[in-house]
């Protein structure tokens, strides 16, 4: 039996670092040697030099997870958790490091764990060096993201405010913002350009056509053939569909697991 994998875990949310050691500690396959709710406590802890593997939160005040990384010497693999899917994913795969979206589910973990076990005894150079690249490709999400969304009129230019709309919808060959009331407004941004300008953690694709604003998802209800259908707490009472190959996503965003 291979000896436990030495662990170091970085979250600023006590609840998430918590949940984290609990589900590390039941797979009985990791030594958890220090945590931290700081990336600059991290950062001093010589612990976090010593472990094979750091489990560490994107996002975080101050410095964040992927300036520690940068900063912490060649050596532990490297896990990140987030509550943000839209990362590159592929860029993950080919630096040999993993993620885990919030909440962490068990399954997914163990494979994590799979994936730092099998880089055992690798030089960690090329893998830090890899990681730096990484860490430079997604050093984007930290850009600001769009409060208000542009409208424009024949004589000037309006503005909506994202958190009043509770989703956007393409059809009839454009893009539309649709408010509580059920208004809408065409826009003069595409969906793709709308999801790549809005932020992650309150926007979601939930089907090729549409783009909702999760703070307006009151129910969830399950549908035909494994898909769901949202709920949105307007004056209609909203529903839209989730597509099938979306339906996973928008669990995890939800916390359904």
């Amino acid at each position: 039996m291979s000896p436990r994998v030495r662990a170091f875990l970085v979250d600023d949310e006590a609840l998430a670092l918590g949940h984290l050691a609990e589900l590390l500690e039941q797979t009985g396959r990791v030594e958890i040697i220090g945590r931290a709710t700081r990336a600059a406590e991290a950062l001093a802890s010589p612990a976090a030099r010593e472990a094979e593997v750091l489990f560490v939160d994107i996002h975080m005040p101050g410095m964040s997870g992927l300036e520690l990384v940068e900063r912490l010497p060649a050596g532990p693999a490297v896990v990140f958790t987030t509550g943000y899917e839209r990362y590159a994913v592929q860029a993950f795969e080919v630096s040999a490091v993993d993620y885990l979206m919030k909440p962490i589910r068990r399954e997914r973990l163990e494979r994590a764990l799979d994936r730092v076990e099998a880089r055992r005894g690798e030089p960690g150079g090329a893998g830090h060096r890899a990681l730096e690249r990484l860490a430079a490709s997604l050093r984007g999400e930290a850009r600001a993201y769009l409060d208000r969304v542009p409208v424009p009129g024949h004589e000037h230019i309006g503005f909506i405010e994202v958190a009043a709309i509770t989703h956007f919808v393409a059809e009839a060959k454009g893009t539309w913002a649709v408010g509580p009331a059920g208004e809408k407004t065409l826009l003069d941004l595409a969906l793709a350009d709308l999801e790549e300008r809005l932020d992650p953690g309150k926007f979601i694709r939930v089907h090729r056509a549409t783009l909702v604003n999760l703070v307006w998802v009151d129910k969830v209800h399950p549908w035909t053939w494994g898909r769901l259908r949202l709920e949105l707490k307007d004056g209609a009472r909203t529903m839209i569909e989730v597509a099938r190959h979306r339906v996973e996503a928008v669990r995890q965003r939800l916390g359904l697991g």
